[in-house]
């Protein structure tokens, strides 16, 4: 551990906030602190609390630094990365391993100590001229059995700000814990800046985890998946933490679905960026409680889940007035909402897919923008970034879920994986026990890839749970986890697929709907409670038709035809053997695969070629009554 130098912290901090950061007593977060204010230089250390008047001087700050400008809705502001900084980055965001230790091949790592030079060294000197801002925070509610004390070092008031909407205030929490708080650290710093405040030397951006000491490291980027520590990169490492202590810390949603009666169905599902995860979450009518992270521990013989988080920080291509009625709300009204990425005109913010007509010209991520504007490889500069986003705390949203901040969680009864899968899983089926759905759904998870993360788009790949690029530890031993916490649970949750992609045989178009998921999950709702029959097929249970016509009528006032049905839950017999095969060559690839996988596999694919000699290539539902 690093040693504290007393001296340097009662140089760099003013009376309050040395007093801050010393009511705290740990001294391995003394060292921290110590460590980061000596390797990035800054010229001031500021320790925020949970005080109404630090969260504001952060908010005022974001606005005085430039890093952001208020918009002509109070409490709206715009906050612009660079054109290279508009996602995670896969390529320069590495796990630093141990000579003594390995991980999976398929995760992007270095040896730990060099990654530590390399980033260490492009951290070292970067504040100086500017304020370190130290921020404590949890994961999951506070003080209780789920949280996660973290820590963030950052030179960008714009990162404090977002730590703001989207995460539980931990100071108080890391002063009841004392010496007992074992952190999460992130050191981050936007490096040198434009005067747009955004981040120069993106050529040298770098993400680098340091599982040893559960510290993220990050520099030359403002982008906030890349530098908001409590992201994605602190769910890679309470993945490893719930590895070691036997729960899980999953890559979902949380909701909470009516059904009759007055009763409320808890629901957690994993869905890849821009797969449709955010609008499931968001069903009109119903509450959401999480967006995108949720741990799960095995409590009382019951799958109990918190969320993660408390707040959303969301793509905002697509939301509009008529399909996201809730989000559209918060973004259209007076209240605190930090907008990324996107075209600003006249102090209005525009996005794509808004639904409303777009300016010609403005501001955007680029800069000053105008129609017909070209980059420098000759491709069209869109007004809005496809991966723009808004940030916002969840108690905004007015079907937030009055369990959000539950110490205890709630009990979950459904859980689904969905990807984009243009030829072989139907809309919905559910799993004929835990294993089938770990493995069948979660393990088989297939889809392409997205414009959330840098890289091609439109790519098949393998999507392990949705949770692939952030398993710090190997992956059969993940899959492993998730099938022995179902032995610990007596009243499992049952597992759902789901596929908002699936295209048509004849001529590729879509054949679900917009809103045709709100049935689906209406569905599974009245399935998981028993009120509903099903169809068995090689690949699950599928609803029968009678029900959803009768959902469809109730939900979306829509009529749904029996051909509609039979196009969406014929069973694709080739489709399903080759997408068998994929997966199965993705896991013998990986280490430590379970010999469970395959057994799954190899029971599909023969229920599929059993069938098949019966019925043939295609299986309609009515078929397999």
């Amino acid at each position: 551990m690093a040693q504290v130098d007393m001296n340097l912290l009662e140089k760099k901090l003013d009376e309050q906030s040395f007093r801050n950061l010393m009511a705290i007593e740990n001294p391995k977060l003394h060292a921290y602190v110590s460590d980061a204010v000596a390797l990035c230089e800054p010229d001031n250390v500021w320790i925020s609390t949970d005080s109404e008047e630090d969260i504001e001087h952060t908010r005022k700050m974001a606005v005085k630094m430039g890093e952001e400008r208020e918009l002509n809705i109070p409490g709206h502001t715009i906050h612009f990365d660079g054109p290279q900084d508009q996602g995670r980055d896969r390529e320069v965001t590495k796990y630093l391993v141990p000579k003594d230790d390995s991980l999976s091949e398929s995760l992007n790592q270095c040896d730990r100590e060099e990654g530590l030079n390399e980033v260490r060294g492009l951290l070292r000197g970067s504040m100086r001229g500017r304020t370190m801002i130290v921020r404590f925070m949890t994961l999951g509610p506070k003080n209780s059995e789920f949280s996660v004390p973290c820590v963030e070092c950052t030179d960008s008031y714009y990162v404090s700000h977002a730590l703001n909407l989207l995460y539980n205030y931990g100071y108080e929490e890391f002063k009841r814990l004392g010496d007992k708080a074992e952190f999460i650290a992130t050191t981050h710093s936007s490096g040198r800046v434009d005067d747009r405040m955004t981040s120069v030397d993106v050529d040298k951006k770098r993400i680098y985890i340091d599982y040893t000491t559960d510290t993220v490291y990050s520099v030359n980027t403002q982008y906030a998946g890349n530098t908001v520590g409590l992201k994605k990169l602190a769910l890679r490492l309470t993945i490893r933490k719930a590895d070691r202590e036997g729960w899980l810390a999953e890559h979902m949603f949380i909701s909470g679905v009516h059904g009759p009666g007055g009763r409320k169905t808890y629901m957690a599902g994993a869905f890849p960026s821009a797969c449709g995860k955010t609008s499931t979450a968001m069903l009109p009518g119903e509450t959401i409680m999480a967006d995108d992270i949720a741990y799960f521990r095995a409590l009382d013989g019951k799958c109990k889940a918190v969320n993660a988080e408390s707040g959303i920080f969301g793509i905002i291509q697509n939301v509009s007035a008529d399909g996201d009625p809730e989000i559209w709300d918060v973004l259209t009204r007076p209240g605190e909402v930090i907008f990324s990425n996107i075209l600003v005109k006249d102090g209005r913010p525009y996005w794509l897919g808004m639904g409303e007509e777009i300016p010609k010209d403005g501001e955007n991520f680029v800069g000053q923008w105008h129609e017909g504007m070209k980059d420098a490889n000759g491709n069209d500069i869109p007004p809005a970034h496809k991966n723009g986003r808004y940030a916002v705390a969840l108690e905004a949203l007015s079907n937030c879920d009055p369990e959000l901040t539950n110490p205890n969680g709630v009990a979950l009864k459904v859980i689904m994986y969905g990807g984009r899968d243009p030829k072989a899983y139907m809309p919905v089926q559910q799993s004929f026990d835990w294993d089938h759905g770990i493995v069948a759904y979660g393990a088989a998870l297939e889809t392409e890839t997205t414009f959330a993360t840098i890289g091609k788009e439109g790519v098949p790949e393998i999507n392990l749970m949705s949770i692939q690029d952030f398993v710090a530890i190997p992956l059969g031993k993940y899959v492993q986890n998730n099938l022995d916490f179902g032995k610990k649970l007596t009243d499992q949750p049952m597992i759902f697929g789901t596929n908002y992609f699936l295209r048509s045989v004849e001529d590729g178009k879509l054949l679900n709907g917009v809103r045709d998921k709100h049935v689906w999950v209406k569905w599974m709702e009245l399935r998981v409670n028993g009120d509903v029959d099903a169809i068995k097929t090689p690949t699950g249970y599928i609803p029968c038709y009678e029900d959803l016509k009768k959902l469809f009528k109730e939900v979306l006032n829509k009529d749904y035809s029996h051909e509609d049905y039979t196009a969406q839950f014929t069973t694709r017999v080739q489709e399903n053997l080759q997408k068998i095969e994929r997966v199965e060559k993705f896991h013998r690839e990986i280490e430590n695969a379970p010999a469970k996988i395959f057994e799954v596999l190899d029971a599909q694919r023969q229920r599929l070629l059993d069938a098949q000699k019966q019925f043939g290539d295609m299986i309609a539902p009515d078929s397999l009554k």
